[in-house]
């Protein structure tokens, strides 16, 4: 599979990291060429279409990323990075840190003067029609795109609906429109977009991989109803009353509709049924790559370590990796979450510091299918208790050693991309220099064809806060005494040295996000049998029982799974555990209006700083800054400057 080409990531990276405010009524933007040039030839369109694409935020950039590291998922040891200052909610309209507000208008601005350039007679010599109307769809895909994610940050916005006239006054400048006009509009997008567009991009199509297609287009739809349809948006008279415009328009909906739950799951059912008969399905390629790291070996385990980063397959109808409907092709780079995840190599490529949270963690089910403390089989109580490790569960952590219980008996997930005391870390040394070659503890289990390391947290350890309690380090390590491991392929080889990673497309959006999002719409409407059979989708790939089984028999509430508040709690756990780490957790946990319960408290992990194993197993709280305040922060500020230039825009409530 090719993914895109140079040039597109090329400018992806020089716009999309573009974070600095500009007026987005400003016709050009100064990188942008001029005149002829533009609209000469065939390469100038595919130019024109890539720089419309250049406006994306950087999805895994963790230090400019909005919604990556800011949740609750995890807490790193980057805290002077700029993400940090959401978690610790240090952001304000006259320093909001990272704002999508003036990228994405300018990126609007962008897709709209192509577009008109597209409809000009004479442009773009050799474009072939074909080619024309494709361009045409994908930047009109853009354009709904870029106006759901600002809807997505600051609820009613400012509608674009034509290329911005740079002569316009201030005093006709637009204000915000209500936010059902909002969705309206970009739910119009979508559908208009899909119209011109592939299904999927593949065979001769394949060097586009990352370009927009009609499934796309209608997944996002989905998306947008999803989010219109949830509690933040859905009748928040609470918080919103008072949101009005400066003509005294309210411009959120404060009367609940329940009608817009079945319009998110008619569009989901829609993007779902298009998807499948395209070819997508969850991946399930429990042998993937075994020639090169036979670890791990449980095919559940090892498909979902794979599920989000194996673009490899060449027999897939839909694709190179067929659950992935989007995904942005650029790389994450040296700084990225690879390196910051891994296990600590000193002197080099290895930060040891991307480290879930004991909320996260305790998210993630046991091997039955429910959270920790709802399944009787498992000793919730003591689940912080130091036992050692077994033979029958050899394949969870180091026999002969010890760890705490609440690690034992986890889902599959769980061991796919949490890293804990005496549990793996799959990954290769490099035959020459290699990063852990003289550790004892990558010696014990790995061999020519199997590499992974046996983690320690406990002070002196391989993963630990430093080598003595007297030369601590102040950075890179854990703060809560476990790793992350997804988005790290087990196959990745690593030398003392090297900086090393593997560069792979991150997902935005993928079949399991349809079927969860279809499950969540069909609670709210009542249908919990199908619900269900959608949910057990997912289930059934990471290794769990069905759903409604699962509660039956091990559940300390027999009947949770068959009721309308029951499902719906299932439903939510289920979301916040497969897409960990995807960019879902710092949205969902605020349309849920859940967020000033779980990001308004400070992050828990181990005792990283004990010298043993039973001092070790005490939670501790960690000492980074977490605050959230309701409602203010549930929406995002619009930078000062913009309002101050536009007398028509109102200011977020609270900021």
């Amino acid at each position: 599979m090719k993914i895109l080409n140079k040039a597109i990531i090329g400018c992806l990276l020089a716009a999309g990291l573009t974070m600095t405010s500009c007026d987005y009524l400003n016709v050009i933007p100064d990188e942008t060429t001029t005149g002829s040039d533009m609209t000469k030839d065939r390469q100038a369109a595919l130019n024109y279409l890539y720089s419309c694409y250049g406006y994306l935020p950087t999805p895994n950039a963790g230090p400019t990323s909005l919604d990556f590291l800011t949740g609750d998922e995890v807490v790193t040891a980057f805290e002077h990075e700029n993400f940090a200052a959401f978690p610790k909610g240090n952001y304000s309209a006259s320093n909001p840190v990272i704002s999508y507000w003036n990228t994405l208008y300018q990126g609007i601005r962008q897709c709209y003067m192509f577009q008109d350039e597209l409809n000009k007679g004479g442009n773009f010599k050799g474009l072939e029609d074909k080619d024309r109307n494709d361009y045409k769809a994908q930047v009109t895909f853009l354009i709904g795109y870029y106006h759901f994610l600002l809807s997505r940050c600051y609820g009613p916005i400012i509608i674009v609906r034509s290329t911005p006239d740079p002569m316009l006054l201030p005093e006709d400048y637009q204000g915000q429109e209500p936010y059902d006009d909002c969705v309206d509009f970009i739910c119009a997008k979508f559908d208009e977009a899909a119209k011109g567009l592939p299904a999927t991009r593949t065979g001769a199509q394949a060097n586009e991989f990352g370009l927009a297609t009609s499934i796309a287009a209608k997944a996002m739809k989905a998306k947008m109803l999803l989010y219109a349809a949830s509690p933040l948006f859905n009748g928040n008279s609470e918080f919103y009353s008072n949101f009005k415009d400066k003509n005294g328009n309210t411009l959120m909906p404060l009367t609940y509709d329940e009608n817009k739950w079945q319009k998110a799951a008619d569009a989901f059912k829609e993007a779902i049924n298009l998807a499948e008969a395209a070819g997508y399905h969850l991946y399930e390629r429990g042998d993937c790559k075994l020639n090169k790291n036979g670890y791990p070996a449980d095919p559940h385990v090892r498909a979902l370590r794979y599920t989000i980063t194996d673009y490899s397959a060449e027999d897939e109808q839909a694709g190179a990796n067929p659950e992935v409907i989007w995904a942005d092709s650029r790389g994450e780079g040296y700084y990225g979450l690879q390196n910051k995840s891994i296990p600590y190599i000193d002197g080099g490529w290895g930060w040891n510091g991307v480290a879930p949270t004991v909320a996260m963690l305790s998210r993630f089910y046991t091997k039955n299918g429910l959270p920790i403390d709802q399944d009787k089989t498992f000793d919730y109580a003591d689940r912080w208790e130091p036992v050692e490790v077994d033979d029958a569960h050899e394949d969870e952590a180091y026999p002969g050693r010890k760890t705490q219980k609440f690690n034992l008996d986890r889902e599959p997930r769980y061991y796919a991309w949490i890293a804990f005391q005496d549990g793996y870390y799959e990954i290769l040394s490099a035959a020459n220099n290699g990063a852990y070659k003289d550790d004892p503890n990558y010696k014990l289990t790995s061999d020519n064809t199997h590499g992974r390391l046996v983690c320690d947290f406990v002070v002196g350890g391989n993963c630990s806060h430093g080598p003595t309690v007297n030369s601590l380090r102040n950075s890179n390590y854990s703060p809560t005494g476990f790793l992350n491991k997804k988005f790290v392929n087990p196959d990745l080889v690593k030398s003392k040295t090297g900086a090393d990673y593997t560069n792979t497309p991150w997902p935005l959006i993928r079949l399991a996000d349809l079927y969860l999002g279809y499950a969540e719409c069909l609670v709210e409407t009542g249908d919990l049998q199908t619900a269900r059979t959608y949910l057990n989708k997912v289930r059934t790939r990471a290794g769990l029982p069905g759903v409604k089984e699962a509660w039956e028999e091990f559940g300390k509430e027999p009947a949770k799974a068959t009721t309308k508040e029951g499902l719906r709690d299932i439903v939510r756990n289920e979301r916040m555990n497969e897409f960990y780490l995807e960019n879902q957790n710092f949205w969902d946990m605020r349309r849920w209006l859940l967020a000033e319960t779980y990001f308004n408290v400070k992050a828990k992990g181990m005792n990283i700083d004990a010298e043993n194993i039973d001092d070790f197993s005490t939670i501790k709280e960690v000492v980074f800054e977490r605050k959230f305040q309701a409602p203010m922060n549930y929406l995002l500020p619009i930078p000062s400057a913009d309002i101050n230039r536009n007398d028509h825009v109102v200011q977020t409530p609270g900021y």
